[in-house]
């Protein structure tokens, strides 16, 4: 939000520096963004007066100016300006002067052979408008000002404060608003509000509401016989400090308002309607050329302004090209009216169509203030085009009815830490526009609240329950808590006191849980193995989601539509950072992220992991370049959940993962049936397409919440206790079915003894006639590690028994 120092003190009376302003704006949470002075740029141009003009003698369209800028220099200056002639007075730029309308800087140079000095400049050339079919010639009065540097002649010095306004602050989205809150701050005094009142005659507009939900209330009025010039330099000067480019008066008027109060409008050329306006939904299908010059396919949830002919606006987003104002505008008819902010910011997504008006309605105007935006249009219509004014047409009503909250004073030390006076507080609030009812002496409120605020406080309303009325521009204020941070952002954050939270005497104690720090060793763990963390947002489109089951939960009001669901899965945002990397060269792409899936219950804590292109570079030892596998991904999970805390030696692995994953190339990780820690797999070649990615990927996700995590009485670990003994190693060999799954026998293997069995790998797989059709071989290494005494042969013996015995259990027959 821009606006002039000018502009602020139109509504803030104060003798406050620009210093002073702009520290206390960023104070009480308006941050202050810059602060820039186009007077600036223009100092060194002088007002300066044309001695002689005479012509070039190499060029027909070319002058030789004499030029006197109040230096005891006569500057000669090549000029092709058609209006430069002797006695004029200009504005001059000496040499070493920067033209920033032209962005270059003034040197001496030969002109057709003739040496130039400076320029005399066109208001293009200093950024002050469009002219630039002569140069800027000033009335004769200007003649005592010649030498005087054109930025003070012409009072340029106003300094533009930009501010950045936060979404709950619709208030402050005019610069009154913004008066006010400098005001309640001690700055100044908030200078009345004026409403004018326009002489009205004959009957008004016909304006009607169909569309209730998304338009409550539509005022309009008409003004005859108006004549649509160039606006004042005042609204000039400020709508350009705002950024805004001045069109004419009516449009000046409307953007003016908007700027000035917040509150949008629009005016309409009544000779380009058929018939009456009505606030209506749109058709589906609709088209509607805009006043950007684009068309916008409109569908039956938008609101929009229509006449008999069709649609000629959307509704509080933007007006349409065919029937605004120009310079053959006799009858306007002004629409000042109330939009629903829900209603407005999803049509703007839908459209993504922003404007002045849209970033206003979907925050909230002032629902209260319809009758003065539409006088003081009328006024400022009236004043600056003439023309008779109708009476206004009221349709529907604006949702006015005022939230009241019970606030007790003594909240705001409990709650703020700042503990401000009553009578404070009350200032305050007051400020801002809150109205106060406080008890009275006894305990009881008042029952003449006007009365009792215009008495000044006592003791005794310091203590009970103030009632307070929140004023119709302040949507955000909910209750007492936001009263408090009013009381506090005024008062000033800087006076809360930096009080350090109480701790208990000794070492402090660590506050992770078992869940944050298995969190915490899983992220340590794949950053280690060579992933790079990612962070993606945690919404993704329905396009997106679709592949992996659809989102459970979407964004009644999204950023976008491509921000809409709350994601099932890391895979998807994973899937397109990858996609994102290979599209920029990269070779190996190995990604992770930590974050939460959304499922119909609940969230859920995941670790993603991507894995795309080469898994291992070509090379003169191992040939060509080895891409990534499911086994790649599965390495990477058992490594993760070693971390992370998991039980990995009692994991069992089961095919197929999901719809995702490659039915044939996949798996999940799971203690038991049912509890399943990860999947991981080939991506399925319809989820490659559905995302846009090239080529192939594995990926895996780990469910944090599904390890079980040992409960520990302390932080701290456990002591390293190495074995006393020599560990022992023996291996078998085992003739199984071909389709048993070798992580089965390893696990049998090492169920025979888990106190002795420390370990239990396969080294072999033999598959031949000589072990038989739809049999495989199995080697196992085992690792056994005694604990009180050496293993004796009679004691491996036994344990070898117990190995062989539950082998067989799976069908599996020692090999001879």
């Amino acid at each position: 939000m821009k606006f002039s120092l000018s502009w602020l003190k139109a509504h803030l009376d104060t003798n406050a520096s620009l210093t002073e302003i702009t520290d206390k704006l960023t104070a009480i949470g308006l941050e202050l963004e810059g602060v820039e002075n186009p007077a600036d740029a223009l100092r060194p141009f002088r007002v300066a007066k044309v001695i002689e003009a005479e012509p070039h003698p190499n060029a027909d369209k070319l002058q030789l100016l004499k030029v006197d800028d109040g230096s005891d220099e006569r500057w000669q200056v090549v000029c092709g300006a058609p209006n430069a002639k002797a006695g004029m007075i200009g504005v001059f730029g000496p040499p070493g002067t920067y033209i920033p309308g032209s962005d270059f800087t003034l040197k001496p140079a030969k002109i057709r052979d003739v040496e130039s000095f400076g320029m005399m400049c066109s208001a293009r050339e200093l950024e002050l408008g469009e002219d630039h079919d002569g140069i800027i010639e000033l009335p004769e009065s200007a003649a005592d000002s010649v030498g005087q540097s054109y930025a003070d002649y012409a009072r340029l010095d106003d300094p533009v404060i930009d501010v950045a306004i936060t979404p709950n602050r619709q208030d402050c989205m005019g610069v009154r608003g913004i008066a006010r809150d400098l005001a309640a701050s001690g700055l100044g005094t908030l200078r009345p509000l004026e409403i004018p009142t326009a002489q009205r005659s004959g009957s008004g507009p016909e304006v009607a509401i169909e569309d209730a939900e998304g338009c409550p209330a539509f005022y309009g009025c008409t003004v005859s016989g108006v004549t649509n010039g160039a606006s004042p330099a005042w609204m000039q000067a400020r709508l350009k400090s705002a950024g805004q480019k001045p069109i004419s008066a009516l449009v000046d008027i409307t953007n003016y308002v908007t700027l000035d109060h917040g509150r949008p409008l629009h005016v309409y050329d009544v000779a380009k309607l058929q018939g009456g306006l009505v606030a209506r939904k749109a058709r589906a299908g609709e088209k509607l050329m805009a006043l950007n010059d684009k068309e916008y396919i409109l569908d039956a949830t938008m609101t929009v302004i229509a006449d008999q002919a069709g649609a000629h606006g959307i509704g509080g987003i933007m007006g349409g090209a065919t029937n605004g104002t120009d310079a053959n505008t006799q009858d306007v008819l002004i629409e000042c009216a109330y939009f629903d902010p829900a209603h407005i910011a999803r049509t703007g997504q839908k459209l993504m169509l922003t404007s002045d008006a849209r970033q206003r309605f979907e925050r909230g105007v002032d629902p209260a203030f319809l009758e003065e935006g539409i006088a003081i249009a009328t006024a400022l219509v009236q004043e600056l085009c003439g023309g008779r004014a109708s009476e206004i047409t009221r349709a529907g009503e604006a949702p006015t009815d005022q939230r009241v909250i019970s606030y007790d004073p003594n909240q705001c030390a409990s709650l703020g830490g700042l503990d401000v006076a009553a009578d404070r507080q009350k200032s305050i609030l007051e400020s801002l526009g809150f109205e106060i009812l406080c008890p009275r002496e006894g305990g009881d409120p008042s029952p003449d609240g006007a009365k009792n605020n215009e008495r000044e406080m006592d003791p005794g309303l310091r203590r009970g329950t103030w009632t307070v009325t929140v004023p119709t521009w302040r949507r955000d204020i909910a209750g007492w808590q936001d009263l408090v941070e009013e009381v506090v952002r005024i008062e000033g954050l800087d006076k809360v006191l930096s009080t350090p939270l109480p701790r208990a005497p000794d070492v402090a104690k660590p506050t992770a849980s078992p869940e944050q720090m298995s969190e915490r060793k899983a992220r340590r763990a794949a950053a280690a193995r060579g992933l790079n963390e990612v962070v993606n947002w945690s919404f993704i489109s329905d396009k997106e989601a679709a592949p992996f089951g659809g989102g459970s939960w979407s964004l009644a009001n999204p950023i976008s539509e491509d921000l809409k669901v709350m994601r099932p899965s890391l895979l998807p945002g994973l899937i397109a950072a990858a996609q994102r990397n290979a599209a920029r060269g990269a070779s190996s792409i190995r990604l992770f992220e930590v974050g939460r899936r959304y499922l119909e219950s609940s969230e859920h804590p995941t670790i993603g992991l991507v894995l795309a292109g080469e898994n291992r570079a070509r090379s003169w030892q191992s040939g060509g370049a080895t891409r990534f596998d499911a086994y790649d991904a599965k390495a990477e999970v058992l490594a993760i959940l070693a971390a992370a805390g998991a039980p990995t030696d009692k994991l069992m692995d089961f095919g197929e993962a999901g719809d995702h994953y490659h039915p044939g190339q996949s798996g999940t990780l799971r203690l038991g049936p049912k509890k399943i820690l990860a999947a991981y797999g080939v991506l399925h070649p319809s989820t490659i397409k559905a995302m846009g990615f090239k080529g192939s990927a594995v990926a895996a996700e780990i469910f944090l919440d599904a390890i079980p995590l040992k409960k520990k009485s302390g932080h701290m670990r456990e002591a390293f206790a190495p074995p006393a003994l020599q560990a022992v190693t023996r291996d078998f060999a085992f003739i199984v079915d071909a389709d048993l799954p070798a992580g089965d026998l390893v696990r049998a293997v090492k169920g025979a003894d888990k106190k002795l069995i420390t370990d239990a790998r396969i080294f072999d797989l033999f598959e031949g006639p000589s072990v038989g059709e739809g049999k495989k071989s199995l080697a196992i290494e085992i690792t056994l590690q005694p604990q009180e005494a050496t293993l004796t042969e009679e004691d491996l013996k036994a344990l070898s028994d117990k190995v062989v015995t539950n082998a067989a259990k799976l069908g599996a027959e020692l090999r001879g």
